[in-house]
């Protein structure tokens, strides 16, 4: 980023002048940056985007070390993935196999998108306190295990607690995830890593896809796609145990292991909190509407092609497959591309060409047209969320980058868990004609309608919302290491001060001089 040292309007304060300010920002090729001088002022200023660079230079930036930590973060993503998707695409199959409906079969989906959220708070705040390597290597063993508990589920009321608590473990995976593969990525190669990162998610459906097109159609053949699961995050899990802890994290941990204090961590937790608030919903709110979009784009669309369209196991499995292909693809360029197109304006395009894109997405008959139309919708669809891992990363606060991802998006996952459920239902209690005459249900409307609405939100949100790209987080001391703990604490005045007893003036000024030193370090960290 080429700073131009033009004065800019300062950044706004309070939601509708902020919202102003980004909506005309969004037509804007300069990017509003804050910065600040030795003395800690802080000033806006205009800065030119860097130009678009050739991707394997880019790529070439990174050491070999870097490579590992990336691999291993997109493996555990990878297998995230394909432990969730194991599930929604077999509905059909779970349906028979528990003599119940597909719409009770998404109940699972449900309950696992519900707790994901906790996961991701406790394996996310594990994750920026001890680091991001015995977190993941935790989750991904249970993972495993709770596959194979899965298999062993004999009554749906067992498969719906597995399932269930499978989510919990789930949760904690991608925000560990995308700190360790994304931290030590150079500046310049964010994008294109965050959109690569961020089609683990479509590789591990694609590769689900690909098990359950070789395991065939039959009722039991399920439980072959959760062993391979199983195995996958063991496997991953095992492998991270080889991999030593984030060279960022334990350098930054070494600086800042002096100011440490056993309770500095949720102090400067707290603080954060009481100045991002704002900041924490906004996300929420935006991984709300992206979670919507995912699982209402591609949670059913291989039941809808089973039931509306009519094809068989194989041919829905093979369409499913080039979908999530368009998914990898569009996702690593339009990810790529947000790092000069910005990320904002990048997401807003995405999201309303797939809009464009959903006539010639359930219209069309036949295994080719639907795969070529799932193709580039998921192109666009995954395209916009191959910008959400940097993205989030550079609107956290730089301490909190494991858990402020992870928590925000599972919150997001647990407001939109209803989705596949919602379709199913909705699908089911409607019925329209097939190609071949029959009364059929209504997947395909059901799916259009409320993806148009969901890409509308997220353009609308993310039109209005702000970004800090370029953001400079490397050198942001771990959480808890950021609050200076010399002199008298806050909390030791308020101690003295005894409960009920006001502070008298003297100690008020103190108070509030304390307190300015001690959140000091926490807001500048939060500015850059």
């Amino acid at each position: 980023m080429e700073y131009l040292h033009e004065p800019a309007d300062p950044i706004a304060k309070g939601i509708l002048a902020t919202a102003r300010q980004s909506w005309s920002d969004l037509f804007t090729w300069k990017q509003r940056v804050v910065v600040s001088n030795a003395y800690g002022e802080t000033t806006a200023e205009w800065a030119r985007p860097a130009p678009l660079r050739n991707p394997f230079s880019l790529l070439a930036q990174l050491s070999g070390r870097d490579w590992l930590f990336f691999i291993v973060g997109f493996a555990a993503w990878s297998a995230d993935a394909f432990d969730f998707h194991a599930l929604s695409i077999q509905q059909v199959k779970l349906a028979e196999y528990y003599n119940t409906s597909k719409t009770d079969i998404s109940t699972a989906i449900t309950l696992t998108l519900l707790l994901r959220s906790i996961g991701a708070a406790a394996f996310g705040l594990a994750g920026d306190k001890w680091g991001r390597k015995w977190p993941m290597v935790l989750n991904m063993l249970i993972l495993g295990v709770l596959q194979i508990a899965t298999i062993y589920s004999a009554t749906f009321s067992q498969f719906l607690a597995v399932r269930a608590l499978f989510g919990l473990f789930m949760g904690g995976v991608y925000g560990n995830a995308i700190a360790m593969a994304l931290e030590n990525s150079p500046v310049d190669a964010r994008g294109l890593m965050s959109g690569i990162l961020q089609q683990g998610y479509s590789f591990g459906y694609v590769c689900a896809a690909c098990a359950n097109l070789g395991v065939g159609g039959e009722k039991d053949s399920w439980k072959t796609v959760f062993w391979i699961g199983a195995g996958v995050s063991i496997g991953v899990g095992v492998i991270r145990c080889f991999f030593p802890e984030s060279k960022q994290f334990l350098e930054a941990r070494k600086e800042g292991r002096n100011q440490a204090h056993p309770s500095a961590f949720w102090k400067e937790t707290r603080i954060m909190l009481r100045q991002e608030w704002k900041m924490c919903i906004y996300c929420i709110i935006l991984m709300t509407w992206f979670n919507y979009y995912s699982h209402t784009s591609q949670d059913s669309y291989t039941t809808f092609m089973l039931t509306q369209k009519e094809l068989n196991n194989s041919g829905a499995s093979r369409a499913s497959i080039i979908m999530k292909v368009g998914a990898c693809v569009g996702g690593t360029i339009i990810g790529y591309i947000s790092q000069w197109f910005g990320r904002r304006r990048t997401i807003v395009v995405a999201a309303i060409v797939s809009g464009c894109l959903i006539p010639a997405w359930i219209l069309p008959q036949g295994e080719r047209s639907l795969s070529a139309s799932g193709f580039f919708m998921q192109f666009f669809v995954q395209g916009a969320w191959g910008v959400i891992p940097i993205h989030l990363n550079e609107l956290s606060p730089p301490a909190f980058r494991s858990s402020f991802p992870g928590i925000t998006y599972q919150l997001g996952n647990m407001i939109s868990s209803p989705s596949a459920q919602i379709v199913n239902a909705i699908s089911e209690s409607h019925h329209v004609t097939s190609n071949t005459g029959k009364s059929v249900e209504a997947y395909g409307p059901t799916m259009g309608i409320a993806t148009a609405i969901i890409a509308l939100g997220i353009a609308v949100t993310t039109a209005f919302g702000p970004e800090k790209r370029g953001r400079e987080f490397e050198k942001t001391k771990p959480a808890g290491m950021n609050v200076l703990q010399e002199g008298k604490r806050v909390d030791d005045l308020e101690a003295d001060a005894g409960a009920g007893t006001p502070l008298p003036s003297s100690d008020l000024e103190t108070k509030k001089a304390v307190q300015q030193v001690e959140e000091a370090p926490v807001r500048s960290s939060l500015e850059k």
